[in-house]
């Protein structure tokens, strides 16, 4: 009778261990099944091309001050956001200008990494590792681009466009982004920046589509 107790009890351990084996390898499976399900349907779309060559860029930095060019680290870039200046017939230094001369005004922080001007022309304010002050709590990790206009519909002209293209698909090969990752201030705060694409959507969305459209006719594959 001891004997057979035994027997059975080890019989029902053994059954049992069996048992957790296999809910224990069900369950890693359905959390790695889980895991490369998220991964394939949440994977951004992004590009199998990148800009090699960096368009011409002006680079005038600003002064270090805490107005406009504080000198806190970007320690990562989701996103490129497109502004437009709001001051018509400016140019990208009278802009830049006007950054750099908040640290004697003290009236408002605020920046931009890049401005593209009038003509076309590509001017740096802050280095890409550095915070800008443009787009309120996506400071932290984005890239800001402000953009000249010539009047108050806040469209971009031919020259401004392109640059502003070029430069964009630039950025988002550098940064091994998407165009998905391409936003309007907007789209942060709802403020109505760039003017011309918020009220226009349909412009926007083109805007997105020359950005890739560029990348795919002017890039160069990535490495696998």
């Amino acid at each position: 009778m001891f004997i057979k107790d035994n027997r059975e009890r080890f019989l029902e351990y053994r059954n049992n261990k069996k048992l957790i084996g296999l809910v224990t390898l069900v369950l890693v499976i359905l959390v790695i099944g889980g895991f490369l399900f998220f991964k394939m349907f949440n994977k951004k779309n992004i590009p199998d091309k990148v800009i090699g060559d960096r368009p011409p860029i002006q680079v005038v930095l600003l002064n270090p001050n805490p107005y406009s060019r504080p000198q806190i680290p970007l320690k990562k870039v989701n996103g490129i956001v497109i502004h437009y200046t709001a001051n018509p017939g400016t140019s990208a230094i009278k802009n830049r200008d006007y950054f750099n001369g908040l640290q004697y005004s003290k009236k408002t922080k605020a920046s931009s990494h890049f401005i593209v001007g009038l003509e076309g022309e590509i001017v740096q304010c802050i280095p890409c590792k550095e915070i800008s002050y443009a787009s309120n709590s996506r400071n932290k990790d984005t890239i800001s681009i402000e953009c000249c206009i010539e009047d108050n519909t806040g469209k971009f002209n031919k020259k401004t466009y392109k640059s502003v293209v070029q430069l964009t698909a630039w950025l988002v090969g550098r940064y091994k982004l998407s165009c998905e990752d391409i936003i309007r201030h907007y789209d942060i705060t709802g403020k109505i920046c760039p003017k011309y694409f918020v009220e226009h959507p349909k412009a926007w969305e083109k805007f997105k589509n020359d950005v890739q459209e560029y990348i795919d006719k002017n890039g160069v594959k990535t490495a696998e």
